[in-house]
């Protein structure tokens, strides 16, 4: 089974960028569609991005449309969450998560595999 790592997170102005990394280990991502969620104190887990296993589609929630960027650099084994305009509201725990199968996939509770999280606090 695939293992995941997740890193790049920190404290960052509103308005700043970050670039998370999800590491894989044990098996390809490339079998696997793997979404980036993430859940702040109080709150539940929330889908954030995913890319597809086979061509590389990618799905956004509304709220972060045309601000994040999804990609997987399959020479690398990892997949990247490029976040632009970051605003305070999401400040959280992001996680990477991967499920081996097709399509895309938006419930936390349908992926099997998941990182340890990686914080990421967005000051105003």
């Amino acid at each position: 089974q695939v293992q995941l790592v997740e890193s790049g997170g920190g404290l960052v102005q509103a308005g700043g960028s970050l670039r998370l990394s999800c590491a894989a280990s044990g098996r390809t991502l490339s079998r696997y569609v793997t979404g980036w969620f993430r859940q702040a104190p109080g709150k539940e887990r929330e889908f954030v991005a995913a890319v597809s296993r086979s061509v590389g589609t990618t799905s956004y929630a509304d709220s972060v449309k045309g601000r994040f960027i999804i990609s997987r650099d399959n020479a690398k084994n990892t997949v990247y969450l490029q976040m632009n305009s970051l605003k305070p509201e999401g400040t959280a725990v992001y996680y990477c998560a991967a499920r081996e199968s097709g399509g895309i996939w938006y419930r936390f509770d349908e992926y099997d595999f998941w990182g340890q999280g990686t914080q990421v606090t967005v000051s105003s």
